[in-house]
């Protein structure tokens, strides 16, 4: 989605901030993510979890491992000292299909959508804060003059989206004014519109901003007013 943003678009946004900006000493800052992690964990914990269930599930259901030797045209066992042997193929089968369901799961998982459906929504959200969390300090929204930065972000993949306000202006805004600006960029996020999405939640912080931190007559823009589009995962 982030490849379908135009020029016009980010003219759009880039514009919304520089107006906002001009009621309000605070400063505002917006990033897009495609996609904020590779979530690797997840094809192998799937992986291995089925792995472990799905053979043990068909012990229960009746299958034995000594049915794919013959159905292959194995021997059968015809006397009693080839028990021992019977069990190390037995034990065998059973791994080499426990390999088999590992590798199989493993790449079915990979695939991108089914990737991002299995992972969990807790670790989606928490990867995303992070995140979010790194370009607010590593872009100093953290040291503006009066601690008034407001960074906007949002993580396409994962369908989330974090604004994170300095204490500046967290002290002085009340916390619901916040989800309003979510909801304002999320409204956009789910009809595709990202553009609109984040002129609406730049206008709305701008508002806020104004409110609570009025311009100064030494004020200059301490952060790009443009959107921050970052490489995929």
């Amino acid at each position: 989605m982030a490849q379908r943003m135009t020029p016009q678009d980010l003219d759009r946004i880039a514009g919304a901030v520089a107006q906002a900006e001009k009621t309000t000493a605070g400063e505002i800052f917006c990033v897009l993510a495609p996609e904020v992690s590779d979530y690797r964990e997840t094809p192998l914990v799937w992986a291995a979890a089925t792995a472990l269930v799905l053979p043990a599930a068909a012990l229960f259901a009746g299958f034995r491992p000594e049915m794919l030797t013959r159905l292959f045209g194995g021997w059968s066992i015809g006397h009693q000292a080839a028990l021992d042997g019977a069990i190390l193929s037995a034990l065998s089968t059973y791994i080499a299909l426990q390999l088999v369901v590992f590798v199989v799961a493993a790449l079915v998982v990979s695939i991108p959508p089914v990737r991002r459906a299995l992972t969990p929504g807790s670790l989606k959200t928490a990867r995303v804060r992070r995140a979010a969390m790194e370009q607010f300090l590593g872009h100093g929204l953290h040291v503006t003059r009066d601690r008034t930065g407001v960074l906007i972000f949002a993580a396409l993949a994962e369908h989330r989206v974090e604004v994170i306000a300095d204490e500046g202006i967290y002290k002085a805004a009340p916390d619901t004014v916040w989800d309003e600006v979510v909801a304002d960029l999320v409204g956009g996020l789910k009809q595709g519109r990202i553009a609109d999405g984040f002129v609406a939640a730049v206008t709305r912080t701008g508002a806020i901003l104004a409110a609570h931190v009025p311009p100064r007559g030494d004020d200059r823009n301490e952060l790009p007013d443009g959107l921050t589009i970052l490489p995929k995962r």
